[in-house]
């Protein structure tokens, strides 16, 4: 769904990086500068509270991952799929195509942005990259990406390594990505490396 596809863009750019990176903290910070941002996991979770979706989810892995009251457990679902890749992939295959299409009716609303952002952890684990103008890799050294996923989830360090084991490693995605911010140094300098990113998606924008 490249933006160049369409008379009305706005370009269209992936955000992404392994767990723990901060990408939310970057998302932020572009829109502090007014761009329009799309976050596919909370869009994902959405889908959660879908009948049709639910029905499909218990067909795919079960009762085990819903609650005594018939809700989705999110935390059974995540223990399963990022202790089994199949499962993941099994998963990533009901999810991806209903988040890309909400994505397509979103963009269609934001036809005065310069760009719009799309943020996913696995942009290039999901095959999505594709879809995308541009991407932006966040990234951090990992024993902090640790330390802070333990923070925000009330973890254990086994457990988010074990989850990390299931992304590409950072080099690998910096590689096939246009920009980067090394998301380590604070807010000063994550906004620095935000609005240098911005700058150079505006005069790439210039020269279209």
């Amino acid at each position: 769904m490249c933006s160049m596809l369409l008379s009305n863009k706005p370009l269209i750019v992936a955000i992404t990086g392994g767990m723990g990176s901060g990408k939310t903290t970057v998302l932020q910070s572009f829109e502090a500068l007014g761009i329009p941002c799309f976050c596919a996991d909370a869009e994902a979770a959405r889908l959660y509270s879908d009948h049709a979706f639910c029905e499909k989810l218990r067909k795919a892995f079960g009762n085990s991952v819903f609650d005594s009251n018939g809700a989705v457990d999110k935390k059974a679902v995540a223990k399963l799929v990022f202790s089994d890749k199949r499962k993941l992939r099994e998963l990533n295959a009901m999810v991806h195509p209903q988040v890309m299409r909400m994505f397509r009716d979103w963009v269609l609303r934001q036809a005065n942005a310069p760009y719009v952002l799309f943020e996913s952890a696995i942009v290039f684990e999901s095959g999505l990259q594709q879809h995308f103008d541009k991407v932006i890799c966040v990234t951090a050294p990992l024993d902090l990406r640790i330390r802070r996923v333990v923070k925000r989830d009330h973890t254990t360090p086994e457990l988010v390594r074990q989850r990390i084991a299931n992304q590409l490693d950072d080099e690998w995605k910096i590689a096939r990505s246009d920009y980067v911010v090394r998301n380590q140094y604070g807010p000063k300098r994550r906004l620095q490396s935000v609005k240098i990113i911005h700058s150079k998606i505006l005069k790439y924008l210039q020269k279209q």
